[in-house]
């Protein structure tokens, strides 16, 4: 039977059947039996509320890797709505938490723990106060700078270490506080802005998963 984007449940089964099985024995990291499987998570919070928010970015890249591989999210699994695509012949499963961001660790921690995913091959993707609006920062580790969906993630797997994405948002200015900026829905200018930078920052992700985390650090770790 197909589902709404010509996924069968057959392939879907089959999938998560593959995931299953461990990584094969033999194979340091980077090798290319250990890249075939890798998970992005883009952060946001689940009601239609929130759907067009700054905190929302990391599921509208999430969402823009979905069109390009013209896949969607058609299983909920791991507290998460699932969708999965094939990047550079890497399975990539995409993940956008259902348990509001300040929780996201809960679903990030039981796909990685389930599907066997090493930390340096976990891409998180959330917006981050502390950058210009429309500037990327690819990295790995580090503090989680006051993001709780962040801060959430790390502590779930016992890591910072792990890949993020950085979508810049810039601070609010007063009296708006930074809850109420991140929350709060963007109007129609600041959404065809940022448009092209979520574009861009789904190419981030292809480039990390393609040409690796070094390349796409010089490629896309630029000023907006």
């Amino acid at each position: 039977m197909a589902g709404p984007y010509g996924v069968t449940v057959g392939r879907i089964s089959r999938l998560f059947a593959a995931f299953r099985r461990a990584p094969a024995a033999g194979h340091a990291p980077g090798q290319a039996a250990d890249r075939q499987r890798w998970i992005v998570a883009g952060l946001g919070n689940p009601e239609a509320a929130y759907r067009v928010s700054r905190h929302n970015l990391g599921f509208m890249v999430a969402d823009r890797l979905a069109a390009s591989h013209d896949a969607g999210f058609d299983r909920r699994r791991f507290h998460a709505q699932v969708g999965e695509i094939i990047i550079d012949q890497a399975s990539v499963v995409l993940l956008k938490p259902s348990t509001y961001y300040n929780l996201s660790g809960r679903s990030v921690a039981a796909a990685r723990r389930y599907l066997q995913v090493a930390a340096q091959r976990l891409l998180v993707v959330h917006d981050d106060l502390d950058l210009e609006p429309g500037q990327l920062r690819l990295k790995r580790g580090g503090t989680d700078a006051g993001n709780r969906g962040v801060r959430s993630i790390a502590e779930s797997l016992g890591t910072p270490e792990f890949l993020r994405l950085r979508i810049g948002i810039g601070r609010p200015v007063p009296p708006l506080d930074a809850a109420e900026w991140v929350l709060k829905p963007m109007e129609p200018a600041e959404l065809a802005f940022f448009a092209p930078v979520t574009e861009r920052a789904a190419q981030a992700v292809v480039a990390v998963i393609a040409e690796g985390l070094e390349r796409a650090m010089t490629l896309y770790n630029q000023r907006a």
